[in-house]
């Protein structure tokens, strides 16, 4: 990535490594940063020019979702907090500057049967040539344990094979986004897939040192890249795909492998209301099996019984804007 190139550029630097020898990722904070070392350089900006107008201003030309304004916006508030401890300023210049008010995010959310189509549809893309074969076999297992277990992307692509218990039918994931481990039971028939691919991996490659359970090429895992491409191209063949929608301050998100997460979350409360359960004591369940810190986090899916639901929440938007 580019160096820093404005008069703060050395202070911004010794912050990002700062919170690295904290334990935090580079990224995305130092992109952020970019975006202000940026907007310094432009306007010449020296220490004098730390004013809350400055930074209104600089908002103001921000052309970009609030979300992302306001990650910019909470970079550079960590950024002068560190200056301050330092010494090099006597105040943060953000203090009264509050946080733009977030749009309200509505994950898309497959059906059971969309599920069920998208699945179908990864698995006949898997090519029969013996160079591509195994490798998107593993890539559609990926997409089957994120669908039928609810897991983020990046964690059946890291499972090790000592992860999957085959007798007690579990996976066990480790260091997750909020480093927690914990331990999911998963379906018989998900089994039974992990079965059959470890079965064809061992015929076809006996010798194979790989100590991931879904392999990708020279003993490492898959590459999120091709696991997303996979995805979207079954969603467009099923004639799923669409764009993100931004009605007033509502953004309705289009297809993307965490909506299998979604739809996880939401078919498995809906599941629990048909059959006369409580949607609501099961929170905290589900909270643990999705690796949720709070059941709070996971309470956001009760504001989307269904796809259906979705769906008629967005042509009730369109609505409103039109008839306005």
């Amino acid at each position: 990535m580019r160096p820093f190139k404005s008069f703060l550029a050395s202070e911004i630097e010794t912050y990002v490594q700062y919170r690295k020898s904290l334990g935090y990722k580079t990224m995305p904070a130092k992109s952020y940063l970019l975006t202000f070392d940026d907007y310094l350089a432009k306007t010449e900006a020296d220490w004098h020019s730390f004013t809350p107008d400055f930074f209104l201003e600089m908002r103001a030309g921000l052309t970009m979702e609030t979300r992302g304004i306001n990650a910019i916006f909470s970079s550079i508030r960590g950024l002068f907090h560190f200056l301050v401890g330092r010494g090099y300023v006597d105040h943060n210049p953000l203090r009264d500057i509050p946080r733009l008010k977030k749009n309200v995010i509505v994950p898309f959310v497959f059906s059971p049967d969309q599920i069920n189509q998208l699945l179908k549809s990864a698995s006949k893309s898997i090519r029969t040539t013996s160079g591509c074969f195994l490798t998107d076999l593993a890539i559609y297992m990926v997409v089957l344990v994120m669908a039928r277990c609810g897991t983020r992307i990046s964690e059946p692509i890291k499972l090790l094979r000592c992860n999957y218990r085959r007798d007690d039918a579990t996976l066990y994931i480790e260091r997750t986004k909020f480093g927690k481990d914990r331990i999911i039971p998963i379906p018989k028939k998900v089994v039974a897939e992990i079965e059959n691919y470890l079965a064809v991996r061992q015929s076809l490659r006996p010798d194979d040192k790989n100590p991931y359970l879904f392999a990708g090429r020279k003993q490492r895992y898959l590459s999120q890249t091709l696991v997303r491409d996979a995805f979207q191209n079954a969603v467009e063949k099923i004639g799923l795909k669409q764009p993100r929608k931004v009605l007033g301050n509502v953004n309705f998100n289009g297809p993307t492998p965490h909506s299998l997460r979604h739809s996880f979350a939401v078919n498995t409360l809906n599941r629990i209301r048909k059959s006369g359960g409580s949607a609501q004591n099961a929170l905290p369940i589900l909270a643990a099996y999705l690796g949720h810190t709070d059941y709070i986090c996971t309470s956001v899916y009760l504001r989307v019984s269904d796809a259906m639901s979705r769906k008629n929440l967005v042509d009730f938007c369109l609505w409103q804007r039109v008839n306005k």
